[in-house]
């Protein structure tokens, strides 16, 4: 496998330490971020080749991974990638992006001959950081054997969920998840705080029970200590939740918890909260 030559592109706080993962498994790497300065601290951290194109980073790659912002950034950097990228090589998106653009990649590589699976990733920084992510992925089960050992050097847990775009759609689902948690868990610490217990003494005891979530487990104390600079900011999360938002109002899905959790992290944003942590929900309720 550490023949094979891999390519990344975006080099965020996310896909920095993913390309670093790949580089401390020995693989040939490289990489391109639209910064040159982030590339060239990541070559200064790793073992690899930093270019200045997405077309140079994609040429004679066997695995080309990315990881940016939004469906215009996936549209972007992916056909410039695709422009370059021989037949038989693999394109993988970790972006969160909609089910649409994931479709649409699908269709693009297929004209070039290029496999394509829609990988978005759960886990934050922290888990790209120490290589613990849980990767959702769409696309068929040939690719993904093929690109699973790859995808495994970063991630605790990779699975297959059906055709391109299920990865994406199963990303919302997540999102949905998350933000419901954070939500009951912010109002929770609130209703504590107004009653005056030990909110820290009260989630040691409930979180041995029913009403554990990782969110209480990693969350709760920082969140009590009005800590929020460090994980998936605010303006991520609303991205990502109008994302699963748009295609409810396609599938005739209800997500009314969801449309309002978004509406406090709006508020959050007029705090000047748009980069804190997820887990901020809380400062709305003081």
């Amino acid at each position: 496998m550490t023949d094979l030559k891999v390519s990344f592109l975006g080099l965020g706080v996310m896909g920095y330490p993913m390309a670093g993962h790949l580089a401390n498994a020995g693989m040939q790497v490289t990489v391109y971020n639209r910064t040159a300065e982030k590339a060239n601290k990541w070559l200064a951290q790793y073992k690899g080749n930093a270019v200045s194109s997405p077309e140079e980073a994609s040429a004679n790659a066997d695995i080309v991974l990315m990881c940016v912002g939004d469906d215009n950034d996936v549209r972007e950097i992916a056909t410039r990638a695709l422009s370059k990228m021989k037949a038989g090589a693999i394109l993988v998106d970790h972006t969160t992006a909609s089910a649409d653009i994931a479709r649409e990649l699908e269709q693009l590589c297929k004209a070039k001959q290029v496999s394509f699976l829609d990988a978005p990733v759960s886990g934050g920084q922290a888990g790209a950081e120490n290589g613990q992510l849980t990767i959702m992925v769409g696309g068929e089960e040939k690719i993904f054997e093929r690109a699973q050992p790859v995808l495994d050097i970063y991630a605790r847990h990779s699975q297959l969920l059906g055709k391109c775009g299920s990865g994406q759609l199963a990303k919302m689902m997540n999102q949905i998840c998350i933000a419901g948690v954070v939500q009951g868990l912010a109002e929770a610490l609130h209703f504590g705080q107004k009653a005056g217990l030990d909110c820290n003494a009260v989630v040691d005891v409930i979180s041995k029970g029913a009403a554990q979530s990782w969110q209480m487990e990693n969350r709760a104390s920082t969140m009590l200590d009005n800590s929020f600079d460090f994980g998936f900011a605010v303006d991520w999360m609303r991205k990502d939740l109008n994302i699963a938002l748009n295609e409810a109002r396609k599938n005739g899905s209800t997500l009314a918890l969801t449309a309002l959790v978004d509406q406090y992290y709006a508020d959050v944003q007029k705090l000047g909260g748009g980069r804190w942590d997820t887990s901020s929900l809380l400062t709305r309720l003081k």
